[in-house]
């Protein structure tokens, strides 16, 4: 038996929230490096770091969502994705760990970039959402206008 999905659109106030949370995450994380005090060293880290998570985000969400109905990416990739993601959390934990600054900017680099983590994977699911719910509507037509189609022309051949 086909699994059956019911399609379920958001509304636009939630996409517009999911959208500002996720600008306002970057826009912390951009404003929290850049006024970071330390070594340009440091701040070029953190903001790799912080790209890398990102990406690594957007890439696990992906994967979980492409493999939610059957196995469609290779065990190798499935394993890049998640050791990438890992590294990504693990480097930057790291990174913010041994910096030497004081608690507070710490802690709002902190905050900020577990606030980033947690909008890319809405995001990304509010995307996909969107995304999957146009091609159920499309398919819906299709499959409403083939039958209209045939009785269309066994009406002309009459």
């Amino acid at each position: 038996m086909a699994t059956q999905y019911i399609m379920h659109r958001d509304s636009n106030a939630w996409r517009l929230q999911v959208w500002l949370a996720f600008a306002i995450a970057v826009v912390a994380c951009a404003v929290g490096t850049i006024q970071l005090p330390g070594q340009e060293l440091d701040r070029a880290f953190v903001a790799l770091g912080l790209f890398f998570s990102l990406f690594a985000c957007f890439a696990v969400a992906k994967m979980i969502r492409d493999n939610r109905d059957g196995q469609v990416d290779t065990p190798s990739w499935v394993m890049t994705v998640w050791v990438a993601f890992a590294a990504a959390v693990l480097l930057t934990a790291w990174g913010l760990w041994r910096m030497n600054i004081p608690a507070a900017e710490k802690n709002y680099m902190v905050v900020s970039w577990l606030f980033l983590i947690s909008t890319t994977f809405t995001l990304a699911k509010t995307i996909r959402d969107a995304h999957e719910a146009d091609l159920m509507a499309r398919s819906d037509l299709t499959a409403s206008e083939v039958p209209a189609q045939a009785t269309q022309s066994t009406q002309s051949t009459q």
